[in-house]
């Protein structure tokens, strides 16, 4: 039997230490956590599909809560039968005493962790969800507020109407034209659109 840990954070920009501490509580080394830094909306993970690979059966996953596991309320149920019915490891959610598959094998454990399980991973989703709803809400009142996003507007010179013009009597070609701007020809095309229209 081995022990093993998962570990997820959303982003590269989000720190998994918080975990890692909690996991390596229960004696779990180094080798044995796999770190993903990837959103929980599916298990398209490579670090989660390197220890289904590893996986034997009786081994323990160690994982701090449900939502690190993942965020997708179906995808939760199906890799938690995944491990534990086809692959026959242990799950241990550190967070949830109720959801560790090492204790209460019988029938009324199982219909609790389960019970447990749906309930929580339920909420992992909603939580996903939420978030993504505050995160739209904020930047529509920022939009609103004249906050801009994205690439800053490349500033056109003065002259670009003249060099249109000698561009399209063939005087000079696309390639001085955006050398002369210093824009793309993906930019010199999107502001010759904005030129014609006005």
């Amino acid at each position: 039997m081995c022990e093993y840990a998962y570990v997820r954070v959303s982003s590269l920009e989000q720190n998994e230490e918080r975990q890692l501490i909690e996991v390596k509580k229960n004696g779990i080394t180094d080798e044995n956590i796999f770190v993903d830094k990837q959103s929980g909306k599916d298990f398209d993970r490579p670090m989660y599909r390197r220890l289904k690979e590893k996986l034997q059966p009786n081994d323990v996953v160690y994982v701090l809560s449900i939502d690190r596991l993942g965020r997708n309320y179906e995808e939760i149920q199906n890799q938690w039968r995944i491990l534990t019915k086809e692959l026959k490891a242990d799950i241990c959610v550190l967070d949830m005493s109720l959801l560790d598959t090492r204790r209460d094998k019988n029938l009324l454990g199982t219909f609790v962790a389960d019970l447990v399980l749906q309930i929580l991973s339920f909420t992992a989703e909603n939580e996903r969800n939420a978030i993504r709803e505050r995160q739209r809400q904020g930047i529509a009142a920022a939009k609103a507020r004249g906050v801009k996003f994205g690439r800053p507007r490349k500033k056109i010179p003065d002259e670009f109407e003249s060099l249109i013009l000698k561009w399209e009597k063939n005087m000079i070609s696309i390639n001085t034209v955006v050398e002369e701007c210093n824009i793309s020809k993906a930019t010199f095309y999107r502001r010759l659109r904005e030129y014609r229209d006005k």
